[in-house]
């Protein structure tokens, strides 16, 4: 049962990688599956602990310092901003009114929930705007300059 569980959580944090591409819940997904293996040929719980530890933290360690070479070296050293980072500053275009309180818009092929980000504001359909912050899944956006 124990190794369904960690089963379970890797393939959870595999699927929040997708969404977030942080780089960080894929390692921490390579830890579980580890651990799930662990499970499988018997180890105790604590074993089990251990694995999934020693595991995650051996991948932040050796892969974040890969990643980080690998932006320095194509002139990124501070990369470009990656998953919801990336978004703040992007052009949308309106697809449903946005207000105060509710909207929707697209932004990179995806559609987004949108509100104002200064509540006198309404934007129509059709209206390009300017994505300044996402908060939880709603992108907070102002008219284009």
């Amino acid at each position: 049962m124990a190794a369904i569980i960690w089963l379970v959580l890797g393939v959870v944090l595999a699927v929040a990688e997708a969404f977030s591409l942080s780089f960080v819940a894929i390692m921490v997904a390579a830890g579980a599956f580890a651990a799930a293996g662990a499970a499988a040929l018997g180890a105790p719980v604590l074993v089990q602990g251990v694995v999934f530890a020693g595991v995650t933290a051996a991948a932040l360690f050796a892969v974040r310092p890969v990643i980080r070479k690998y932006q320095r070296a194509t002139g990124q050293p501070d990369a470009e901003p990656m998953g919801i980072a990336a978004l703040e500053g992007a052009d949308a275009l309106v697809i449903e009114s946005v207000d105060a309180h509710n909207g929707l818009v697209r932004v990179s092929g995806e559609e987004w929930t949108a509100r104002a980000f200064d509540a006198t504001q309404t934007f129509e359909p059709g209206e390009r705007v300017q994505i300044i912050k996402i908060k939880g899944a709603t992108a907070l956006v102002w008219r284009m300059p």
